[in-house]
């Protein structure tokens, strides 16, 4: 049977049991089931135990619940208030004014969390009832949260780059650092369409803030510092090679245990809560991760991915019109699915015509997460924009006509990463020959 047929089998028993509403964990393992009983001489029941096992117990995914949990713990107790309040001062005078608290806070809030939908729900309940009662125009403000909050993904930590890295055998540690330019880049391009936005609609924007000396703006961000502290810590550890991702996620956690503690808002419910939503988090993500190494698996076994790789590289695709033609894919696909969903149930495929094509995996990774943030904010299901239906109250077409625009700047983004490789590889770079050194 040819790869054409093949890959028609496959893609029509995913889109029949993820139409039918079965977890997309459940419907990855029963197309590899497919796949492996239908195509395969393999014994399907012994290679499923053995690779779901591997796939669960792998040493580095044990960093993805600690950051999970680290972002928990700052979103159930008055840390990430406090975050908030400490960011308003210095922004309050800007062009477009306290829009931009949106946009900073999701990027601070972004590198404790991992989490775009944690991101945006930990700012959204700050930041919505504030901007409204001083009566900035509602699409900015649903627009300007609804495009930060996919900085979750980018910023590092980032779930989904501890996916990706889990995934291809890619060192985490690598990709935080190569997200940390090009996450900074994306919120720059955010603020400056703020800014734009407010010298072309200058009636729009209430008028400034009462004037607040500089001392004042310090004794205000006093409850920033803390988390900007853990911030520095946890990634400043990476950084050096003094831990790995793993190691610094403990300390992340730690961290942020004695943070809430010392300022008073760490209860045994807030707690428990918590814990509890890391717990449910990261077990879905790692049944998911289940379901695709056992695909992966199975599609390896059938000779799939090797296939359609040959395929590809038989047309003689040059790697900007293969990033192209994936930049489609990821689109449409994102549309489906998830971003961890998306980024685990392609790569089987994916990693082999990509490595062909001789694209730096680092930087493939950035790319994939910038494609990924566009998809959250793209209807009809767009994770984000039900995020923020659910926290506002508008209809999913409002939601999508506000982000819109930041959908446009993360295409953007694309091109400038295509054009600058350098923003997501120079900085992993460096530090490797730090290491080296």
């Amino acid at each position: 049977m040819d790869e054409f047929a093949l890959t028609g089998i496959f893609l029509f028993v995913l889109f029949l049991l993820l139409g039918s509403g079965v977890w997309v964990a459940l419907a990855l393992l029963g197309v590899a089931l497919v796949g492996m009983e239908l195509f395969t001489s393999r014994p399907a029941g012994d290679a499923m135990i053995t690779t779901i096992w591997t796939g669960a117990s792998s040493w580095t995914l044990t960093a993805l619940p600690l950051f999970i949990w680290m972002g928990e713990i700052l979103f159930r107790t008055r840390l990430s208030e406090d975050m908030f309040k400490g960011l308003a001062p210095w922004l309050a005078n800007w062009p477009g004014r306290l829009l931009h608290t949106n946009v900073v806070g999701c990027t601070v809030f972004a590198a404790v969390s991992g989490s775009s939908a944690a991101t945006m729900t930990t700012v959204g309940k700050m930041s919505i009832p504030e901007l409204r009662r001083r009566g900035y125009p509602e699409e900015m403000i649903i627009g300007t949260l609804a495009g930060s909050g996919t900085l979750g993904l980018m910023i590092p930590p980032s779930l989904i780059l501890i996916v990706y890295g889990v995934t291809i055998n890619e060192s985490i540690s690598r990709l935080f650092i190569a997200g940390i330019i090009p996450g900074l880049t994306v919120a720059a391009l955010f603020m400056g369409y703020v800014v734009v936005w407010s010298w072309l609609h200058p009636g729009r924007i209430p008028g400034g803030e009462a004037h607040v000396p500089f001392m004042a703006k310090l004794r205000s961000s006093g409850g920033l510092l803390p988390i900007l502290g853990l911030i520095l810590a946890v990634l400043g550890a990476i950084y050096a090679g003094l831990a790995t991702a793993t190691e610094a996620a403990s300390f992340g956690v730690v961290g942020a245990l004695l943070l809430a503690l010392l300022q008073g808002s760490l209860t045994r419910e807030s707690f428990t809560q918590s814990l509890m939503g890391a717990v449910r988090t990261s077990c879905m993500i790692a049944f998911i991760l289940m379901g695709a190494a056992f695909l992966s698996l199975s599609m390896g076994f059938t000779g799939l991915p090797r296939a359609l790789a040959e395929w590809i590289a038989g047309l003689g695709l040059s790697p900007l019109m293969l990033i192209a033609a994936l930049t489609l894919f990821y689109i449409v696909i994102g549309c489906f699915l998830d971003g961890i969903s998306a980024v685990v149930l392609t790569m089987a495929v994916v990693e082999p015509m990509v490595r062909t094509a001789g694209i730096d995996m680092i930087w493939f990774g950035i790319f994939i997460v910038v494609v990924v943030e566009m998809a959250q904010i793209t209807p009809p299901v767009g994770f984000n924009l039900f995020v923020m239906q659910g926290i506002t109250g508008h209809n999913i077409l409002y939601v999508a006509r506000t982000a819109l625009p930041f959908f446009l700047l993360l295409v953007v983004m694309v091109g400038l990463l295509v054009a600058f490789p350098g923003l997501a590889t120079w900085l992993p770079e460096q530090m490797r020959q730090t290491a080296a050194g």
